[in-house]
């Protein structure tokens, strides 16, 4: 009978002796981790800087407790790691509240740099910490840390938004199935009218007149028109299934009225000292300002401005749910982004064309192609104030009329965030000019622009009226 063979010791530390050749190590005291979801292997120099070991530590906190002890004992200031799925979240935190410079790093654009052995866990912190101490890895954005946590209550909002709005379109499936076609007699399914309609439907009222009479006295349609639409074929199972939608989207409006009292006693602590207490300027858009009172959102907007010391709101297109996206992903501080196309690029809202030969390349529109959050946000308001009579729906229909939406959507987004990083890092504030002052500038630019065609042709522009 064979005996099992048991099963090698994995090795834990050892010592590789200094390496030679290449580029000069510009911080001396740098490491690198490699992390996974069951144990991260780190690179740190020797204090006497004969070499460097590589030590493997499991991801328990016990164990990220021992590492942060054993770079201690290293005399290690700076300390990369790689971005692996979340699994980077603990140890980063760690590290961060015992003082480290963390520096969160993406090593994939680095892979294909020649040097680096065959790829295995101990290669790759050694690889890492020899990046990171020649100064070639640029750490990601994180914002500061009260931030973060205040990110963490924003994502789960709108998490729980989503959720809400997957449970709407069951409620509005049953309803179709049933042929009460209640979102074709108003214009919001959740909104006053339209709730109340479902949930008297749920009470057992059946008769489309009386169900026409909840109607609220703002709605565009009359009685007689809501109650067409209202006769429908009532079966008890599709009755059934609005009444468990209902229930569901019931409880997650509890829940996401909870994130936003949680999110409003971060807010207050994060309220800049000279803006607690003040009183909040009113929105510069009297109709504006009557819409965000309207959905309850005035209280969340006053604790934005307290925390980021600027109305936001003040710009065309942008609300409050948009602001709270901003400001939790990137903090009211950009000093990190030096100039507004830094900002822009991180953000995925700047135009990349690609290029061969000094000349640009045709390429196709990738479907359903990954942007950050603030980026999908921004979008989303670009197409809201593209329908304004403001400069910025000015600018959006201009650039539509030449292109196509999308291109509008995306240029209109752009223009948002550098109006945004001009407001937060600066301070200066956004003034409409209004669509007809912008389309005369506009139609100013363009006869400059003729003009200057016409002059390096050896033509001069004469208007049609001087002729004549």
């Amino acid at each position: 009978m064979r005996s099992k063979r048991k099963p090698k010791r994995k090795q834990e530390s050892y010592v590789q002796t200094q390496v030679s050749g290449g580029l000069p190590a510009i911080e001396q005291h740098a490491a690198g981790i490699d992390i996974g979801s069951q144990e991260h292997w780190v690179c740190a120099p020797l204090p006497d800087g004969s070499g460097r070991e590589i030590a493997n530590f499991g991801g328990k906190t016990p164990e990220l407790i021992r590492m942060v002890d054993w770079l201690n004992q290293h005399q290690v200031k700076s300390v990369a790691l790689e971005s692996t799925g979340v699994y980077w979240i603990a140890p980063f935190e760690m590290l961060e509240a015992a003082k480290f410079e963390v520096r969160l790093v993406d090593t994939r654009k680095l892979a294909s740099v020649p040097g680096r052995d065959q790829k295995s866990d101990p290669n790759d912190c050694q690889w890492i910490q020899r990046l990171h101490s020649c100064g070639l890895l640029a750490g990601a954005f994180r914002p500061a840390e009260e931030v973060c946590k205040l990110r963490t209550l924003i994502r789960d909002k709108l998490t729980l938004v989503e959720e809400a709005s997957d449970w709407l379109r069951r409620m509005q499936k049953s309803l179709d199935q049933m042929n009460v076609r209640v979102h074709r007699a108003v214009s919001d399914l959740n909104g006053e009218t339209g709730m109340a309609i479902v949930r008297a439907i749920l009470k057992g009222e059946k008769d489309p007149q009386k169900l026409a009479k909840l109607r609220d006295r703002r709605c565009h349609k009359s009685e007689q028109e809501i109650a067409e639409e209202l006769t429908g074929n009532w079966r008890e199972d599709h009755i059934f299934s609005l009444r468990i939608a209902v229930k569901m989207y019931d409880e997650i409006q509890e829940r996401i009225q909870e994130c936003e009292q949680e999110i409003l006693k971060y807010l207050e602590k994060m309220a800049k000292p000279d803006r607690k207490g003040q009183p909040v300027p009113p929105v510069k858009n009297p109709e504006k300002g009557k819409t965000m009172r309207k959905r309850g959102q005035e209280e969340m907007r006053e604790a934005l401005y307290r925390m980021s010391g600027v109305d936001l709101t003040d710009i065309d297109g942008i609300g409050v749910e948009t602001i709270q996206v901003v400001l939790t992903e990137y903090g009211p501080d950009l000093s990190r982004f030096p100039t507004e196309k830094q900002f822009v690029k991180h953000a995925t809202l700047a135009p990349h064309v690609p290029k061969s030969g000094g000349k640009p390349l045709k390429k196709k529109r990738k479907p359903g192609t990954a942007s950050s959050r603030v980026a999908a946000a921004l979008r989303m308001a670009a197409s809201a104030v593209g329908k304004t009579e403001t400069a910025l729906g000015a600018y959006y229909r201009q650039i539509s009329r030449r292109k196509d939406g999308k291109v509008a959507i995306f240029a209109t987004a752009r223009k948002l965030a550098t109006i945004i990083y001009r407001y937060l890092r600066w301070g200066k504030p956004y003034v409409d000019i209004g669509a007809e002052e912008y389309e005369k500038q506009y139609q100013k630019r363009r006869i400059a622009s003729f003009t200057a065609k016409a002059q390096a042709l050896g033509y001069q522009l004469i208007p049609i009226s001087v002729q004549d």
